[in-house]
């Protein structure tokens, strides 16, 4: 099969496609797909650059989703067949044209979305509603707020948020007017510039001093003391991502006061049941407002296997908005 191999870890220009072996045949429970679309995470870049391994047993290669069609299914797999339309969660081996995957992780893919477009959609899906609806437990009428709202996590949460919940306020934050105002037009009421504003202070303001009670946050320990200070009494941080450091101040007299709870979240390295149970609420809560329209794949970019160098970059520069989705060559 064709895939993404790196010479060594380091920037994108590590990167090339690459004769390689096909991956095993599935065993029980698990089927194999011809890969017709992948999409670039944030994560990505961090195993490319070494610092985040695949867990044990997961391929190296890199790519966290994908869509295709089963190629062959193994025992004890039931309700797909060969040559089914889908979508996937995977551990790694995206950027391939072929990967094997457990049956548990994979997905139909949703009436009026295609085939490309479906790339897309599996780890954001995942990750915003066993996060946002599981972990921090969004009810009706609160105040939520998700930073990097033009990331393909923030595209998807906004407009998760507002199909699921329609009497929460929605809050966000992102870096230029552009991004701004497509934040807005997926459903923000909200949206802040990160750069010329403080959110704390918008935030609270717009919301009469209540704040937020649910925060869902890519950059851990430069927003820490702030998420903390925005969170409104009883009010849960989902920590994501890493992007501004590991180690940061947290004032447990503030939390204490404000009886409120931080929590970290990952999705990648969770046992094949837990993804599964994942991928199944995802299917029964989330798929048919994807459906329905309320909420859609938004995609900045489709790109071929071969210029996954310009994908990262892209990533890197924070040049997307939503997803930018790799296609697998032909043959």
């Amino acid at each position: 099969m064709r895939a993404v191999t790196m010479s060594t870890f380091g920037g994108p220009e590590v990167m090339s496609v690459q004769t390689v072996a096909d991956p095993p045949p599935p065993g029980p429970g698990e089927v194999t797909l011809d890969v017709v679309a992948t999409a670039v995470n944030r994560a990505d870049l961090l195993q490319r650059q070494g610092f985040y391994a695949p867990p044990p047993g997961a391929s190296e290669i890199l790519g966290l989703e994908c869509s295709g069609r089963v190629a062959a299914v193994g025992p004890e797999v039931v309700g797909l067949e060969v040559g089914d339309e889908v979508c996937a969660l995977l551990s790694g081996g995206g950027y391939a044209t072929r990967v094997t995957v457990s049956a548990g992780q994979v997905l139909p893919v949703p009436a009026g979305v295609s085939l490309v477009e479906a790339a897309g959609l599996p780890e954001v899906a995942a990750t915003v509603h066993s996060t946002v609806f599981g972990v921090a437990g969004l009810r009706d009428g609160e105040v939520f707020c998700v930073h990097g709202g033009a990331s393909g996590i923030g595209t998807f949460a906004i407009q998760a948020v507002r199909a699921l919940r329609p009497a929460c306020v929605v809050a966000t934050t992102a870096g230029s007017p552009a991004k701004l105002e497509r934040v807005r037009a997926l459903g923000a009421h909200l949206a802040v510039s990160y750069r010329d504003e403080d959110f704390v202070e918008v935030i609270r303001a717009a919301t009469d001093g209540h704040g937020a009670d649910v925060i869902l946050d890519n950059m851990g320990a430069a927003y820490l003391p702030r998420n903390v200070a925005l969170l409104a009494t009883g009010g849960r941080l989902v920590v994501i991502g890493l992007q501004g450091g590991v180690k940061g101040e947290l004032n447990l007299s503030v939390l204490l006061g404000k009886r409120a709870a931080v929590h970290a979240a990952s999705l990648r390295a969770r046992p094949a049941g837990e993804k599964a149970a994942i991928v199944a609420a995802v299917r029964a809560e989330v798929w048919p407002a994807v459906e329905s329209g309320g909420i859609r794949p938004v995609i900045d970019r489709v790109l071929p296997l071969a210029e996954v160098v310009e994908a990262h970059q892209l990533l890197a520069d924070l040049g997307h908005v939503g997803k930018v989705v790799l296609t697998m060559p032909s043959s």
